[in-house]
């Protein structure tokens, strides 16, 4: 699904850079791809979505 129409970012997009690149922050996340950097309305559900993914990444990680 795309969250970000004005740039076409799409959930597993973020989903797989927040797998890579660890951000720490939504703005670590806007560097890396471009998401909320035009009209802004999708930047709540892409913090939503890099939240969830963090969480599960962070569940991985400690049973690894």
């Amino acid at each position: 699904m795309y969250v970000c129409l004005c740039n076409a970012v799409s959930d597993t997009a973020i989903r797989n850079a927040v797998k890579t690149l660890q951000p720490k922050t939504f703005h670590e996340l806007k560097n890396a791809i471009p998401i909320a950097n035009k009209c802004g309305k999708c930047a709540c559900k892409a913090r939503l979505i890099m939240e969830d993914e963090l969480q599960h990444s962070v569940m991985y990680k400690n049973i690894a």
